[in-house]
């Protein structure tokens, strides 16, 4: 923890926290951060002008950012037959039916992103308490319900990201790694923003995108232009 916290206060130096960065000068300075030992994951933020508690004006979806986030998701399927052969075969890490729910509601999660066929949502139903919380539900808009598992588990397992807001109306989102080039993380994230613009709930009223930062893993956040 103080080793991080030196680090945090050493970037610091390097920005204004009031100000706003044009997207390029704000990736240099991530670039530019005393990094870790590691290739830290780079994340925006979009805080949205939405009302979180009315459901007409929540956001949330899937997208596969066009230079990729740099690692391969770990994803499960509640599916039998003929679908689980089928998720198996292309690359899930679990696939199961009753015996899959109980092992999530006893407490594992080791996995990035859950994958349901619609004819199994009568079971995986139960696990809105345990998966709702972490972003992890399947819901046939962030394309995780489907009968086209195949599909599903390649475009999830090559970095395909999920995303919805928090209580707050901020959506996070992982947009590739510390040692991507500028130009690629500056392309998957005009990219989600675009995404998200298109996405707007005609329920929301007034500016829709509010702030939008950026941060790598142990850095502090910087603010972009909008």
């Amino acid at each position: 923890m103080l080793k991080r916290s030196k680090r945090y206060l050493e970037s610091l130096k390097h920005i204004d926290i009031n100000k706003k960065y044009e997207l390029e000068d704000a990736l240099k300075h991530l670039k530019s951060f005393k990094t870790a030992k590691f290739d830290e994951s780079v994340e925006v933020v979009i805080k949205l002008g939405i009302d979180a508690k009315q459901s007409d004006q929540l956001v949330r979806g899937a997208i596969s950012l066009p230079k990729g986030i740099g690692k391969s998701l770990k994803v499960i399927v509640f599916a039998v037959g003929e679908k689980a052969t089928i998720a198996k075969d292309a690359g899930a890490e679990e696939v199961g039916a009753e015996d899959l729910v109980k092992k999530v509601e006893g407490g594992w999660g080791d996995f990035d992103v859950a994958i349901s066929t619609p004819d199994m949502m009568r079971i995986v139903g139960k696990l809105g308490k345990v998966l709702g919380p972490q972003g992890k539900m399947p819901s046939p808009k962030s394309g995780t319900v489907t009968d086209d598992v195949e599909t599903a588990v390649r475009e999830f397992k090559a970095g395909k990201i999920e995303f919805r807001n928090d209580a707050g109306g901020n959506v996070h989102a992982i947009a590739g790694k510390l040692s991507f080039s500028v130009a690629d993380l500056a392309d998957n994230i005009n990219t989600f923003i675009k995404h998200i613009l298109n996405l707007r709930p005609s329920a929301a009223k007034g500016m829709y995108i509010e702030k939008v930062s950026l941060s790598s893993t142990m850095s502090p956040g910087v603010m972009l232009q909008i």
